[in-house]
C-alpha cells in the first residue's frame, strides 16, 4: 500500500544566531534534513525545499514526504557454501549461528539463494526490511544534519529539568536553542533534537507579534503565519530582496540622485541580523565629508551595519540608509538615535585623520624598523630597505631616471601609513591613507597612486596599479614576499596560504603579461634572492628555482581557467618562457599551429625525434653534407636550409604564428626522411650525422613551443 505523503516542516527556534553564518547555515540545515529524508526512501529525488532562516530560527520545508518508507528487499551474503553447507547439505553451526544473529533459524535453510561470489559459491538470505516511519527517519535526519552544520564556534548550555531531563544536561550547539516545530501536513512528528520535543508552537518578532506564541496550523502555513502572525520574514532570500528593494526607495525618497552603497557582503548580514527589516534615511553634519570618504563609509558599514548614500559621482553624501528591526508608526526616535551613534565614530575618523596629517610619511620610516615582519626576515624598516632595492632594479629598465627614483621614493614611502593611527584603527585602509597622506605631504599623484596601488590586484580580477610606478612597486612588494618566504621554506600547503603567496604569485603574472613588460622571469627573481644574502637560512634555490615552478604552475591554471587546452598550455610553457608577456603570442601561435593540416603529423614526429634523442646523449645539432647518403636526408637537409632561417626570423621578429606556419612545410620531407632513412645506422659517423640532422630539426620546430606536447 502506498503511503500517504504530505509536505513537511521542520523549525529550529534558536536564541539570535551569528550572522556572517546565518546564510550557510540555514542552507546546511535544510540540505541536510532533505538529503537524509531521500535517503532513506521518506522524500523523493524531485521534492521540493525550501529552506528558511532568521536570526532567531532554522527551519526547512520539504514537499511530499510519505508517512513510512517502501519496504526494501534485502540480500545479504552469509559465507561460502562449503562453509555454511556440510557434505551432505545440513546446515553447520557457522550457519545457524549467523543465521540466529539475523533472526533466523534451520527452517529457512532450503530457501537460501546460492550465486557466485567471485570464483567461489556463496549463500545469499534474502529478508525484506520495512521501511522507516516518519518520525524514525526524521529523528535520524535531524541528528545528522544538526551534527553537520558549519558551526563556527559551538556553544555548551544547561537544560533544566523543565525539559523532562532527570536534573541538568549539557547540551553543545551554535546557540541555546528553545523551541522545536516539526509538522507533517497538520500533524506534529514526534521527534526530539538537542532536549527539546517537537511541537507546533514557535515565537515570532521580538516587539511586534501580533499573537504568542505563533500556532502553526499545518506545514504550509508556515511562512505566511509568521509574517502575518508573527511579523517575520521567514526566508533569508525573500528578506535579502525586500531590504534591497526598500533601500532604492529610500535613496529616491533622500533627493539628489543618490545611490546606497553597493555591497553584497553588508547586504548578507544585515539581512542576518532582522526579522521585519524597515529601511530609514539618516545623515550627519556636512563638516565631516572633509574625511577621506573611504573612512567614513568603512566606519559606517563595519562598525554601524549603515548603507552609505552616494551621489551620481560616486562621491559620499553626508545621507546614510539604516535597516531598522523596528517598524513604529513615528520613526523620529530610531532615526535620532542611529545619528547620534554614528557621530562619535566620524568624529573619531575625523580625530585620527587630523592628527595623522600633523607628521609627514617620511618621518615615519623609521618606525618602520620597530615593527616586526616576520622573526626570520626581519623588521618592517629592513622590508621596505629590499623593496626599495628590488624597484631600482625593475624600474632601469622600463624607464628613465625619473622613473627610478619616483618608484624608489614610493617603495619608501608604501608601508609608512602601518604606523598612523587611522590605518591602526582599520587596518583596511593600508595604502588608501598612504595617498592621501603622500599627496598631503605635496609629493606627486604617481608616487602618491603608487602607495595606495602597490597592495593590488588585492584579488581575482581587481585592478592593475594605474601607473607605471605603482605596476614597479607591486612587482617589487609581492616579489620580495614571494622570494623571502620561500627562501626561508614559508610555503604553501593545500589548505593554508597565511601570506597569500599564491595571490601574489597570480598578481606578478597579470603584470608581466597585461603590461607585456620586457623583464625576464629568472632575473627577476634572481634580483630579489640578491636582497636575502644577509639572511641566516636563507635557501636561494627555493627562492628562485622552486618559486619559478611556483609561478608558472599559476600561470598553467589561470590559463586553462581562461579556456586555454591542457595540451596547449603544456606545449607553451614546457621550454619555462622566460618573457611571460609573450605568453599570450605563444598559446595564440600554438592554437594557430593546431588547427593546419600538417600539425597532427608534425607533432608526432616531434615527439617520436624527442624519444629518439632520449636515447642518443652523445649527438650534438652538427650535421655534415658529405655524410648525407640516402635522397629523403638530403631532401630534408635541404628543406631545413630553406625553411629553418625564414621561421627563425619570423621567431626574432616576435611573429610566433607565421614562424610555426613557416615550419608546417616541412611535413613532408620530415615523413619522407622516416619511412626512408634508418636513424640508427651501424656506421658511428653516418648515425651521429643523422641524429644531429633531428636534433636540428628538434631545436628549430621548439622554439615557439614544445609540439610534441600536442600529439595526441
Amino acid at each position: 500500500m502506498t503511503s500517504v505523503q504530505k509536505n513537511l516542516l521542520v523549525e529550529l527556534f534558536v536564541e539570535e544566531l551569528p550572522p556572517k553564518a546565518l546564510k550557510k547555515l540555514g542552507e546546511a540545515f535544510a540540505n541536510g534534513l532533505r538529503d537524509q529524508l531521500v535517503a532513506q526512501g521518506l522524500a523523493e529525488p524531485a521534492s521540493v525545499l525550501t529552506a528558511y532562516a532568521s536570526p532567531r530560527r532554522l527551519a526547512a520545508h520539504l514537499t511530499h514526504v510519505a508517512e513510512r518508507a517502501a519496504d526494501k528487499a534485502v540480500s545479504q551474503k552469509l559465507m561460502p557454501v562449503t562453509v555454511g553447507l556440510d557434505a551432505s547439505g545440513q546446515p553447520t553451526p557457522a550457519l545457524l549461528k549467523r543465521l540466529a544473529a539475523l533472526g533466523a533459524d534451520a527452517s529457512v535453510v532450503p530457501g537460501l539463494k546460492r550465486a557466485l561470489d567471485g570464483k567461489a559459491e556463496a549463500l545469499f538470505y534474502e529478508s525484506t526490511a520495512k521501511g522507516a516511519t516518519l518520525a524514525e527517519g526524521l529523528q535520524k535526519a535531524l541528528a545528522e544534519a544538526i551534527a553537520k552544520l558549519p558551526i563556527p564556534k559551538v556553544m555548551s548550555y544547561q537544560l533544566e529539568s523543565g525539559c523532562e531531563l532527570p536534573g541538568w544536561s549539557s547540551v553543545s550547539f551554535v546557540r541555546p536553542a528553545h523551541g522545536l516545530v516539526a509538522l507533517h501536513g497538520d500533524g506534529v512528528v514526534p521527534v526530539e533534537a538537542l532536549g527539546l520535543h517537537a511541537g507546533r508552537e514557535t515565537h515570532g518578532h521580538r516587539f511586534e507579534a501580533a499573537i504568542d506564541p505563533v500556532v502553526l496550523r499545518d506545514a504550509n502555513s508556515y511562512a505566511l503565519q509568521m509574517q502575518d502572525e508573527g511579523a517575520v520574514l521567514a526566508s533569508f532570500e525573500a528578506r535579502r530582496t525586500e531590504i534591497a528593494r526598500q533601500l532604492a526607495a529610500a535613496a529616491v525618497r533622500a533627493g539628489g540622485g543618490t545611490v546606497p552603497i553597493h555591497d553584497d557582503a553588508l547586504l548578507d548580514e544585515v539581512t542576518a541580523l532582522v526579522e521585519r527589516p524597515n529601511v530609514l534615511v539618516c545623515s550627519f553634519e556636512r563638516e565631516f565629508l572633509e574625511v577621506p570618504q573611504e573612512c567614513l563609509i568603512l566606519t559606517m558599514k563595519a562598525n554601524q551595519k549603515y548603507f552609505p548614500l552616494l551621489d551620481s559621482s560616486s562621491k559620499l553624501t553626508n545621507k546614510f540608509l539604516v535597516v531598522s528591526n523596528i517598524s513604529p508608526e513615528d520613526a523620529s526616535a530610531v532615526v535620532g538615535g542611529n545619528e547620534r551613534v554614528v557621530r562619535p565614530r566620524l568624529a573619531d575618523a575625523k580625530f585620527f585623520f587630523d592628527q595623522d596629517r600633523k607628521k609627514s610619511l617620511a618621518s615615519r620610516v623609521e618606525s618602520l624598523g620597530k615593527v616586526v615582519y616576520h622573526n626570520k626576515l626581519g623588521t618592517q624598516g629592513e622590508r621596505v630597505e629590499r623593496v626599495m632595492r628590488i624597484a631600482r632594479a625593475i624600474a632601469a629598465p622600463l624607464g628613465d631616471a625619473t622613473l627610478t627614483a619616483h618608484a624608489v621614493q614610493a617603495a619608501q614611502l608604501a608601508k609608512a601609513d602601518l604606523v598612523t593611527d587611522m590605518v591602526g584603527e582599520f587596518p583596511e585602509l593600508q595604502g588608501t591613507m598612504g595617498r592621501y597622506y603622500a599627496l598631503h605631504d605635496g609629493l606627486s599623484a604617481e608616487v602618491a597612486d603608487a602607495i595606495e596601488d602597490h597592495y593590488k590586484p588585492r584579488f581575482a580580477g581587481d585592478d592593475l596599479p594605474r601607473h607605471k610606478v605603482g605596476i614597479v612597486v607591486a612587482l617589487a612588494d609581492k616579489l620580495e614576499t614571494l622570494v623571502g618566504m620561500f627562501g626561508i621554506g614559508n610555503l604553501p600547503t593545500g589548505d593554508r596560504d597565511p601570506f597569500a603567496l599564491r595571490r601574489h604569485a597570480l598578481g606578478v603574472i597579470r603584470m608581466l603579461i597585461e603590461k607585456d613588460l620586457p623583464l625576464k622571469l629568472d632575473a627577476l627573481l634572481q634580483d630579489a634572492a640578491a636582497q636575502f644574502k644577509d639572511i641566516d637560512g636563507f635557501d636561494t634555490g627555493k627562492a628562485t628555482a622552486e618559486l619559478q615552478d611556483f609561478i608558472l604552475d599559476r600561470l598553467a591554471g589561470s590559463l586553462r581557467e581562461q579556456g586555454a587546452s591542457a595540451q596547449e598550455v603544456d606545449a607553451v610553457l614546457a621550454p619555462r618562457p622566460q618573457r611571460l608577456g609573450e605568453v599570450p603570442k605563444l598559446l595564440a601561435a600554438v592554437r594557430a599551429f593546431a588547427a593546419l593540416p600538417a600539425a597532427a603529423a608534425l607533432a608526432a614526429a616531434n615527439k617520436r625525434i624527442g624519444n629518439i634523442l632520449k636515447k642518443a646523449p652523445e649527438a650534438d645539432a652538427h650535421v655534415s653534407e658529405l655524410l648525407l647518403h640516402e635522397p629523403a636526408e638530403k631532401a630534408l637537409h635541404a628543406a631545413m636550409a630553406e625553411v629553418v632561417p625564414a621561421a627563425n626570423a619570423q621567431f626574432d621578429a616576435g611573429d610566433y604564428t607565421a614562424s610555426l606556419q613557416t615550419l608546417a612545410a616541412l611535413r613532408e620531407p620530415v615523413d619522407a626522411f622516416f619511412d626512408g632513412v634508418m636513424v640508427n645506422a651501424e656506421q658511428a659517423d653516418l648515425r651521429l650525422n643523422r641524429l644531429g640532422l633531428l636534433m636540428s630539426l628538434h631545436v628549430a620546430m621548439n622554439r615557439v613551443a614544445q609540439l610534441e606536447r600536442l600529439a595526441a
